[in-house]
């Protein structure tokens, strides 16, 4: 009889609750057993596990790979998707294969590279991969330098932290000055350069932003699925315009993720993201760890969270394709339960974690960031 697979995801997007669905829906119809850590009681994705438990809060990097080899030990864990402290976690790959369990993650090397943009931007124009101007700041001056230069050469300036992940601190600058259009309607990602500028000069510490021209749609994001041997088993691109989303195989976005993938040892599940600088593709951002919209490949028939854990068993699932490309769709939220009994959402690191058994239905509650797929 073939043993159940007990795979760990830790403080993961909610959007993973999909990951988890396809996992315990493999087409190996292997028993698949979930467990889910995270900082939030009402995360969806502790609801949605087998089992879980609340992550003690404050923990170094270090002291985070303890608790992790902890989990992995106690709860007998196959698998671990590492997300938060990825890179400590990545560095002590032996020391969990000691304990019996496979990080479903990249070797440190490669994570390193793609911790900081400016260091992941160097490294892939060095294998041929096209990437947009871009200016390192830290001051207001060097802002002004770059956003300057940016509009001079006919482009709209923006910036995002030179680290950092899911278009956090991500804005667009504007000339305009502030005022009531700026506080009419949804928040806007718009921001007046002197108000940014200001807020530099006042600021007690240094910031350190990637100062780049606002490239163009499609945006197109690469899912790769790469093994040990740093060869390609699967890529396929989500093409996102406006509302509208799709699936590409087009060489122009697959070959140089491909580039990337394997130059680089982007071992199991990475996500590659590109954009348009005037007529060509050029890399925006390359992501370490499953997308969260990774679930979208269900449309063209492909399971990937299933082939990265075999991967990480050894069972190699061997060069997938797609059996055909969905129908362009959108993205709506729904409801997802979370469990019937909140308990405290933080907890200090020396204090006794609650175990979280497998969850009784609670009323449903909308979750924003777990959001289902609709045909267009």
């Amino acid at each position: 009889m073939i043993s159940r697979v007990r795979v760990w995801l830790n403080r993961t997007y909610a959007e993973n609750v999909f990951f988890m669905d396809q996992l315990r829906k493999n087409p190996s119809d292997r028993a698949v057993e979930i467990h889910a850590t995270h900082g939030d009681a009402d995360s969806p994705v502790l609801a949605a596990a087998d089992t879980a438990d609340l992550e003690p809060e404050g923990l170094s990097p270090a002291g985070y790979v303890e608790y992790a080899l902890d989990q992995c030990q106690r709860r007998g864990i196959d698998v671990f998707v590492p997300r938060l402290h990825q890179s400590a976690i990545v560095a002590h790959r032996a020391e969990f294969e000691a304990v019996g369990t496979a990080l479903l993650a990249p070797p440190p090397e490669a994570v390193a590279v793609f911790e900081d943009k400016v260091i992941a931007y160097e490294a892939v124009q060095a294998i041929g991969v096209p990437v947009p101007p871009w200016f390192r700041v830290r001051s207001a001056d060097e802002l002004v330098a770059a956003v300057e230069e940016l509009e001079a050469d006919g482009h709209k300036a923006c910036f995002k932290p030179a680290s950092g992940a899911g278009g956090v601190g991500f804005r667009v600058i504007t000339r305009a000055p502030f005022s009531l259009v700026h506080l009419n309607g949804f928040p806007s990602p718009y921001v007046p350069l002197d108000v940014v500028v200001e807020a530099l000069r006042q600021a007690d510490e240094a910031v350190d932003w990637l100062v780049m021209p606002r490239l163009e749609q499609p945006e197109v994001s690469v899912d790769c699925l790469t093994g040990p041997d740093n060869r390609l088993r699967l890529a396929v691109g989500r093409t996102k315009n406006g509302r509208r989303r799709g699936f590409t195989l087009h060489e122009q976005w697959l070959e140089p993720a491909r580039l990337i993938a394997e130059g680089f040892g982007l071992h199991y599940l990475s996500n590659i993201q590109f954009r348009m600088f005037g007529d060509r593709p050029v890399l925006m951002d390359v992501n370490t760890r499953p997308a969260g919209g990774l679930h979208q490949l269900s449309l063209c028939g492909v399971n990937a969270p299933w082939a990265a854990v075999q991967l990480a068993l050894g069972e190699d699932p061997g060069e997938m394709v797609p059996p055909f490309l969905g129908q362009d769709y959108t993205v709506v939220s729904g409801p997802r339960p979370l469990r019937a009994v909140s308990l405290p959402q933080q907890r200090e690191a020396s204090e006794p974690l609650p175990a979280v058994p497998a969850p009784a239905m609670a009323e449903p509650v909308v979750v924003e960031a777990a959001a289902s797929v609709l045909p267009l």
